[in-house]
């Protein structure tokens, strides 16, 4: 058995699959230097873990791979003071990430095993600047609303408008949207007068359940 260097897999990841492949962010770039996203998949899947792909976390989820993790996050374009809310826990490697930029991350899950398991391991790991809620992320989380910044972490057939209500002023959201026969990276940004869209790449990801997003 081949002794696993968490450390030195995420240099590599760094390195190879993000700084190459056009992320450019030093900040995003040193904090996923520095999450143990080993933490954050199935044991069995620990040798696995900084490989550039989605990995299943059980109960029909993923963690994203590595570079549209960082990708979505530079794209938000974050800032110290700022309060992010994100769709979608997973098994909360995303929100660490963002955590370590922004202020506060309210984060919804709608699966409460996973969001009970995910946030265990953040209190462990020492995140406090992390709530995690359980519900329709497809509903926001409005009792913490505005938000500086909204991720969505599920593929949606269109843009949820409670969470385009719940954007600040000036605030960004990014989700991956159905599209003819694929799906796209959406950046909405909220002006003084309605909004803004720009296409940024395809992704695939797995469907955003709930009210406002797919019926299952």
């Amino acid at each position: 058995m081949t002794h696993f260097d968490s450390e030195s897999e995420r240099l590599y990841m760094v390195e190879h699959h993000l700084r190459r492949r056009g992320i450019h962010d030093e900040e995003v770039l040193a904090v996923m230097g520095e999450v143990p996203r080993e933490l954050f998949v199935p044991p069995e899947m620990v040798e696995h873990a900084y490989e550039d792909r989605a990995l299943s976390i059980g109960e029909g989820q993923t963690i994203s791979q590595p570079w549209i993790v960082a990708y979505m996050t530079q794209e938000l374009r974050l800032r110290p003071r700022e309060t992010v809310l994100e769709i979608g826990t997973g098994s909360g490697y995303q929100a660490a990430v963002l955590a370590s930029l922004a202020s506060h991350v309210y984060t919804v899950e709608r699966i409460a095993s996973l969001a009970g398991q995910t946030e265990k391991l953040l209190a462990r790991l020492g995140y406090q600047n992390i709530t995690v809620v359980v519900g329709d992320g497809t509903l926001g989380f409005p009792s913490r609303a505005p938000y500086d910044a909204i991720i969505v972490t599920a593929a949606s057939p269109g843009i949820p408008a409670p969470l385009l209500e719940q954007l600040k002023t000036g605030g960004r959201l990014i989700i991956p949207r159905e599209a003819d026969y694929s799906e796209v990276l959406v950046l909405v940004r909220r002006h003084e007068k309605g909004y803004s869209e720009e296409s940024l790449v395809e992704c695939r990801f797995v469907p955003l359940i709930g009210e406002h997003g797919y019926r299952r």
